[in-house]
């Protein structure tokens, strides 16, 4: 699975989808709402606005961490819990669309099971 890209069983590419605004929920709870998404392949990804719970920081996932958006409730639901999406990589506005940043947001992705029932690895 690539990392920067949605699994195909939770987006489909031909239909159109704008997922700002959408909450976002971690695997133990929400952890807040999108801020902006990308859909190009292999460079996917959104950034979540934390507002208060990590006061008032933005994070960026890859697409892949996405395992489910539920368009009616407006949700997202990610892999990763809560302690591991605020342990990653500081979110930099200036820097974020460089390859070095997102290779160091990658590389701390990569250290976790993928999917919904884990065990596989990106």
């Amino acid at each position: 699975m690539e990392l920067w890209e949605y699994r195909a069983d939770v987006y489909d590419r031909g239909k159109s989808l704008d997922l700002v605004g959408y909450h976002v929920q971690a695997t133990d709870g929400k952890i807040g709402s999108v801020d902006e998404a990308t859909y190009e392949v292999g460079e996917s990804y959104i950034i979540v606005d934390t507002g208060p719970w990590i006061f008032g920081k933005k994070v960026l996932l890859p697409a892949s961490v996405i395992t489910q958006i539920d368009p009616q409730e407006r949700n997202v639901h990610v892999s990763r819990t809560k302690a591991e999406i605020k342990a990653a990589p500081e979110f930099d506005e200036a820097t974020f669309k460089e390859p070095e940043y997102r290779n160091r947001v990658g590389d701390y992705y990569r250290q976790f099971p993928s999917g919904p029932g884990a065990g596989t690895t990106f």
